[in-house]
């Protein structure tokens, strides 16, 4: 695509950034097949390359993001299913950003978005915080109703739709060693996902020790900053990227590190790009890019260093294998989890329209819940017609949106690891009837 950026707005190099990737976009269209929003909307403004038209104006000439603008940038899942589709490497991620970034500077929401936005900022990335507020979401539930038929309201219902009726026991983190342990690893302690299902970290602790890995927990170490980086609130972002990386590189200057092991893929691949983030920060670009090579995801490195032997103290289950986006199209890790599940001894079959998100990520279900409703009814209905006896994501945001849209268990796919190799059984696997036992 030609572009026609002004000398002194390439002199940022955020700018520069997004001009060569717009440039690498050739009109082709193929990203409109695989758009989550497209498929649904039909709107050419709705889909990657609608959307690569508004940006380049909106950057190219300095604009005031518009309303309409801003509406079509927001319906943006940050998927990345084109990023898998394109032919040409468009790099959609970092322009979307960017422009994300631009917004939050340059464009004055309606107070009621501002206030939302601003709450998620600050709730969801403290797990104190967050657990503080589920604790009460109990007592607004009977106002769902209410609270939907005023559209300011919207993401207020959504979020007590998401809301669990319990929340978990808090769940303590403890490193762990193991005698001769083949390696060391870091598990990013998460903020979202050890208070909605500690069970996921319980389990991967359990079966990296069983690997022969001991497992860090950094001192200092925080929310990865993926929730506010697709808000566009850069700054944040970047600040929790640097608490992040001065977290891990003591632990790696000091007793260096194998890996920093991520088990909620939204946060693996904002972790891979810090990079990228801190390119122009003299004091933190060559640290983040360590971090950043550094960060696996959970199937990605059992799969290189193997599973433990499998028992046979487990039933026979068809598992739904449910390819998270970021993922998926994010980490391009796509076989090692089935891959993994299949040598655990396990039945794996995926849906129909795999490439589809499942319409949670992060917070778009919670600021887009029409939307957001729509992909995760299409992923469950898809999913339901496999009739699984388990359904196994990577991804806290994808097991909750799946979750409360069926009566099949889900689970993370290290869950099933675990047991299948010697750990105890997923806590939402402890009623299922029992179908002949694998050995």
């Amino acid at each position: 695509m030609q572009t026609s950026f002004p000398p002194e707005r390439l002199a940022d190099p955020a700018m520069r950034a997004s001009e060569a990737v717009i440039r690498k976009c050739v009109h082709c269209g193929f990203c409109t097949a695989t758009c989550p929003t497209y498929v649904l909307l039909g709107d050419e403004l709705d889909s990657p390359r609608g959307r690569i038209y508004l940006m380049k104006d909106m950057l190219e000439n300095a604009r005031v993001p518009t309303p309409e603008v801003v509406k079509h940038i927001d319906r943006c899942l940050s998927c990345l299913s084109c990023m898998t589709t394109c032919p040409s490497g468009v790099n959609y991620m970092h322009l979307v950003d960017h422009a994300r970034a631009y917004i939050q500077d340059n464009y004055t929401r309606p107070r009621s978005e501002r206030f939302f936005r601003h709450l998620l900022a600050f709730v969801l990335p403290f797990p104190e915080r967050f657990r503080w507020a589920l604790t009460f979401a109990p007592l607004a539930r009977p106002l769902r109703p209410l609270l939907r038929s005023i559209a300011a309201l919207r993401p207020l219902a959504a979020m007590l739709d998401l809301a669990p009726r319990r929340v978990p026991a808090l769940a303590a983190m403890q490193s762990t060693r193991m005698p001769a342990a083949k390696g060391r690893v870091a598990l990013l302690q998460g903020c979202a996902e050890p208070v909605l299902r500690p069970e996921f970290r319980a389990a991967t602790v359990r079966l990296l020790n069983r690997c022969g890995h001991d497992v860090i927990f950094a001192a200092g170490e925080g929310c990865c900053g993926a929730l506010v980086h697709h808000m566009g609130r850069e700054a944040d972002a970047h600040a929790a990227a640097r608490r992040n990386v001065d977290a891990w590189t003591r632990e790696i200057d000091a007793h260096a590190l194998d890996a920093i092991i991520v088990t909620t893929s939204g946060c693996g691949t904002t972790i891979k790009d810090y990079g990228f983030m801190l390119r122009e920060d003299p004091d933190y670009a060559a640290k983040a890019q360590r971090v950043s090579e550094l960060a696996k995801d959970i199937s990605e490195f059992l799969d290189g260093v193997g599973l433990p032997q499998r028992t046979g103290d487990r039933p026979a289950l068809t598992v739904a294998y449910h390819a998270a986006c970021s993922l998926q199209h994010g980490q391009h890790v796509t076989d090692a989890p089935k891959r993994l599940l299949a040598q655990a001894g396990f039945a794996v079959r995926t849906p129909t329209e795999a490439h589809l998100c499942c319409g949670s990520a992060g917070t778009y279900n919670i600021l887009q819940p029409e939307i957001a409703g729509q992909l995760g009814d299409r992923k469950t209905a898809n999913i339901e017609r496999l009739r699984p006896d388990v359904i196994a994501t990577g991804n806290i945001g994808c097991a909750m949106q799946i979750g409360q849209r069926t009566a099949r268990p889900v689970v993370h796919t290290v869950e099933l690891l675990d047991w299948a190799t010697g750990g105890s059984v997923p806590p939402a696997l402890a009623h299922l009837p029992r179908k002949g036992t694998l050995s």
